[in-house]
């Protein structure tokens, strides 16, 4: 028998194919899909700030998940006081009937800060494409830089607070 000399390719896991769609996927929707809410805006202003200022509490931190691990900020946390932060800078400008939703994610928890701390998130708006949005965002713990990163928003219309659960 004659062994083939040919490489023996690995087929991709679904896991990684499903991965590849699903930000394929996202990647069309924040560069491509306009909705009618597009055509209602008018692009915001460069460089709306928002911030916010927060102690950390206990149910902020990775002990409140496991009591094993010590009682320091979350990075869930973090970024939740970042998306807030983006939501208020451009509160004041948003169309009548629309809120902000949050999209995308990416940043790095660089410092780890216990309960107790006062911490602060910053965002500042560096890029709009229609009613898609792009922030880059801080966390501060005083003068120490605790995370940052980028979050991106949609606008979407809210017809009524409860349209977003119903099918």
């Amino acid at each position: 028998m004659k062994r083939s000399s040919a490489r023996r390719v690995k087929p991709k896991s679904r896991a990684k194919a499903k991965s590849k769609s699903k930000r394929a996927f996202a990647s069309q929707i924040h560069n491509g899909n306009k909705s009618a809410v597009s055509s209602n805006l008018q692009r915001f202003p460069r460089n709306l700030t928002g911030s916010i200022e927060r102690i950390v509490e206990f149910q902020w931190t990775i002990a409140a998940y496991n009591p094993d691990l010590p009682a320091i900020f979350s990075t869930p946390s973090m970024i939740a006081l970042m998306e807030v932060a983006a939501a208020k800078a451009i509160q004041e400008h948003l169309p009548p009937g629309t809120i902000s939703v949050g999209t995308r994610i990416e940043v790095d928890h660089l410092k780890a800060v216990p309960q107790g701390t006062l911490v602060r998130a910053d965002a500042r708006l560096v890029g709009d494409d229609g009613r898609f949005l792009e922030f880059e965002v801080e966390a501060h713990a005083k003068d120490l830089l605790i995370g940052r990163g980028k979050v991106y928003r949609a606008i979407v219309t809210l017809k009524t607070p409860d349209s977003i659960t119903r099918k």
